[in-house]
């Protein structure tokens, strides 16, 4: 009895217990769906146009980076950032190059690769390094740790990345990057090539590009090959291997020229690739014959964005056999006529201290004694020894010849005339 009892006395307080847990319960799990439904409702009120009207483009990774606010009114002096490479024997042609080419408001990056020898490369730092205009502005950079660049093989392709990559670290203070060599000259001087882009659209691509390739599919895009200089630090040439490959089709290839004038806007693109067309680029044309004449040529052309934004043009004067070689001709005094006709800003290729040179000194930069290319922002004694007004310039006659084939080649380019076809 005394058992049953002691039963009866605790099944009272556990009935209690049970209803009491049981009620708070419900009513927890009550308030909890009343929370959520309030807050999902809340975030819903303060999103809507991200729910209901942008699912499409707002919520994927690959989305376009949203575009630069628009320039303000009126014309505004451009900067451009310069890659100048060269190999073995190019350390007085590089520097020349550079003195005709610079200007306080540019940046530039020099290289030279690892076919040149130690001491070249020791020379160049050391000039950069003492230079005082140098010095004063800051703007002259040089790739202390060479890379092997070899002109048929991607080797080339990844040091004008790598460049574009410094520049973009160093200083994003630049509307263009040009790549030259040091076989290459400026044909007008830098206030004329400032003045004439100064009412330009910023995103303009100046890239000579075709899709019909031509024997280019035989010779270049159908073998595969190895390029050496992406593992030795000797420079050899590139070699073949089987089987050959079909043409893509995930992508249209496009060729042209290796020298070109880049947008900032698709020189980042190139870099941080925020889809991965670059990167597949970049793999593609590691096995590729000359892939500097079709990769930034078949990135450029394969995204609606950037393909409305290039000119077929790369700003030249080249001299080529039919079919082009390798290499165009050398260009000396019998060309300077032909050179001056083309309008073009620069010109291809020079032998080092050739004749032809001091006459674009003399008569289309007005440089001389091995001095900076004169411009408004020329200032000391002797010239151009100290910086003066880097926001003011001087265009001349060469600006005039740059300015009537921009404009001819960027109303072809705005009419879709020879555009990515």
């Amino acid at each position: 009895m005394g058992s049953l009892n002691m039963e009866k006395k605790w099944i009272f307080p556990l009935v209690i217990s049970s209803l009491i847990c049981i009620f708070l319960l419900a009513t927890t799990f009550n308030m909890g769906l009343v929370f959520s439904l309030h807050t999902i409702n809340s975030i819903i009120s303060i999103f809507p146009s991200r729910i209901a009207t942008n699912q499409s483009s707002s919520v994927f990774a690959e989305s376009k980076v949203t575009q630069s606010p628009p320039p303000p009114a009126g014309p505004t002096i451009p900067r451009f950032a310069y890659l100048i490479s060269g190999s073995k024997g190019d350390l007085d042609k590089l520097w020349r190059t550079l003195h005709a080419l610079y200007h306080p408001r540019n940046q530039y990056v020099v290289h030279l690769d690892l076919e040149s020898q130690a001491e070249e490369r020791l020379e160049l730092a050391s000039r950069v390094e003492k230079e005082p205009i140098f010095i004063e502005v800051g703007n002259v950079y040089m790739i202390t740790k060479a890379n092997m660049v070899t002109y048929r093989g991607p080797t080339m392709v990844a040091h004008t990345l790598h460049a574009c990559a410094i520049l973009l670290k160093r200083n994003k203070d630049w509307d263009w990057f040009i790549n030259l060599s040091a076989s290459d000259y400026p044909l007008v001087t830098q206030d004329d090539l400032l003045y004439t882009f100064s009412n330009l659209d910023r995103n303009l691509n100046f890239i000579e590009h075709t899709s019909q390739l031509g024997w280019k599919e035989d010779k270049r895009a159908m073998p595969l090959m190895v390029d050496p200089g992406l593992y030795k630090t000797t420079k050899s040439d590139i070699f073949w291997v089987n089987p050959r490959r079909t043409l893509p089709t995930a992508f249209k290839l496009f060729t042209g020229s290796a020298w070109m004038v880049l947008s900032r806007s698709f020189v980042e693109y190139c870099i941080w690739g925020w889809d991965n067309l670059p990167r597949t680029l970049l793999m593609y044309y590691t096995n590729f014959v000359s892939s500097p004449e079709g990769y930034f040529q078949t990135v450029v052309c394969n995204v609606p964005d950037f393909a409305k934004t290039a000119v077929n043009h790369d700003l030249h004067y080249i001299s080529w056999d039919n079919p082009p070689r390798q290499h165009p001709h050398t260009l000396t005094l019998n060309d300077t006529s032909k050179m001056i006709a083309s309008s073009a800003a620069f010109g291809r290729k020079f032998k080092t201290d050739d004749p032809v040179l001091d006459r674009i000194d003399k008569d289309l930069l007005k440089r001389k004694n091995g001095s900076f290319t004169p411009g408004a922002w020329c200032s000391g004694n002797p010239k151009c020894s100290k910086v003066g007004n880097v926001n003011k310039l001087k265009p001349g006659k060469g600006a005039q010849r740059l300015h009537r084939l921009v404009t001819r080649l960027t109303l072809a380019a705005k009419l879709g005339k020879n555009q990515c076809k």
